[in-house]
């Protein structure tokens, strides 16, 4: 079985998480006898070809994404038509039974190349521009997204989502029978997630050890719901007392979060630390006392699954893939969707009960082992086999 990979992020070139799944998934399917190609973008100084953890990665320069959403949209067009011209000289060197486009950013070069080589087409969905805007897809460029999305979606072999409330989503927003999205969860490799050396130093820099730390994570956009873990602060701090927070991360919405934390009179009382690197990131799970992962849309939940990881207890949004990743209160707390009363409430439960809070700790260690890579691997490599015909090869 050979496969081509289609991603428009992949190590040493990260935008989020997707470079990382389609790295860890990727490495994970070559025990399983998948021999995998990746064809991705890369920098002037990437090699354009390359073997990485058994995986050859081929790469299309591209220029600087621009931030602009409408000019972003023109930019994914050039990059499709330079991975589709890519695509088609690896075609003439390599005989690919799938295609494996990972969202709608490379939807178009993917169903080229599928065609091209008359081979399926996988594709997986990790999130919707009509989840991320709630339902608001009526203006471009988010309609012209919502669009190539759907295409995509209808007419792809096989779709695949992270979680089952993402099949569900898919299925209804796009007009898919649930029997045509298969739903593989994201994985998470716990030796990845190494600290820095000196944790105790590096908890010394935000709070006092009275002081309890309640941690932050993703990308700052509206979705993600951190002007609601905001909003909760407050009242929290009143009661519990020595609370201190920290926001790790940057995104558009960046300047209203730190303007609202502003006004509520939490400067004195946390840091937006803004962009962070794996190494300092995973630390900071180490020496919080608290992950809350306020999100109003989440296809999954990967910031919970590192927390539980990195042995810091979880607070989600009762929501969408949080309901998988935190299935129950032994490994993890819920609170109401959209509500920061409910979440100051079961902050505060989980801040002054220490019982609890190593209860938590103690449950999630073995509730991540199930999301194991090479199980997902084994389940992606299943969907291959499952749309790919048997194929003779000409040598």
């Amino acid at each position: 079985m050979r496969v081509l990979i289609l991603s428009w992020e992949y190590p040493p070139l990260i935008e989020g998480g997707l470079a990382r799944h389609v790295r860890k998934l990727s490495e994970a399917l070559v025990p399983l006898g998948v021999e995998v190609h990746v064809l991705t973008r890369g920098h002037e100084e990437s090699p354009a070809e390359e073997e990485a953890g058994g995986v050859v990665v081929h790469r299309v320069r591209e220029p600087e994404r621009p931030r602009e959403l409408g000019e972003f949209v023109t930019w994914v067009e050039h990059m499709n038509a330079d991975m589709l011209a890519a695509g088609v000289e690896l075609g003439d060197r390599f005989d690919f039974d799938v295609v494996h486009g990972h969202d709608w950013l490379v939807a178009g070069a993917g169903d080229h190349l599928a065609r091209r080589f008359r081979a399926p087409f996988v594709t997986t969905i990790h999130a919707t521009e009509y989840g991320r805007h709630q339902g608001w897809v009526d203006k471009h460029p988010q309609s012209h997204i919502h669009g190539v999305e759907r295409w995509m979606a209808n007419r792809a072999e096989q779709v695949i989502t992270c979680s089952s409330y993402m099949r569900e989503h898919v299925a209804d927003i796009y007009g898919l029978e649930e029997e045509r999205v298969a739903v593989v969860p994201n994985g998470i490799d716990p030796s990845e997630l190494e600290p820095v050396d000196d944790l105790a130093t590096l908890r010394s820099r935000f709070a006092a050890p009275d002081e309890r730390l309640v941690l932050l994570v993703g990308r700052l956009v509206y979705e993600k719901g951190f002007q609601l873990a905001l909003e909760a602060l407050p009242g929290l701090i009143e009661r519990v007392g020595n609370v201190r927070f920290l926001v790790a991360g940057s995104g558009t919405h960046e300047a209203e979060l730190r303007r609202q934390a502003h006004e509520l009179g939490l400067d004195p009382h946390g840091t937006f630390l803004g962009w962070i690197g794996d190494d300092v990131l995973h630390s900071l799970y180490r020496i919080a006392d608290l992950t809350v992962v306020p999100s109003i849309y989440e296809p999954f939940g990967l910031v919970a699954l590192e927390a539980m990881a990195s042995g810091c207890p979880c607070l989600v949004a009762d929501t969408g893939g949080l309901r998988e990743v935190v299935p129950n209160e032994d490994v993890g707390l819920r609170f109401r969707s959209r509500d920061p009363a409910s979440l100051a409430a079961m902050a505060e439960r989980v801040l002054t009960d220490a019982t609890l809070r190593g209860r938590l700790v103690a449950e999630a260690s073995e509730h991540v082992l199930s999301f194991d890579w090479g199980d997902v691997a084994g389940r992606v490599a299943g969907i291959y086999a499952e749309v790919a015909p048997a194929r003779v090869r000409v040598i």
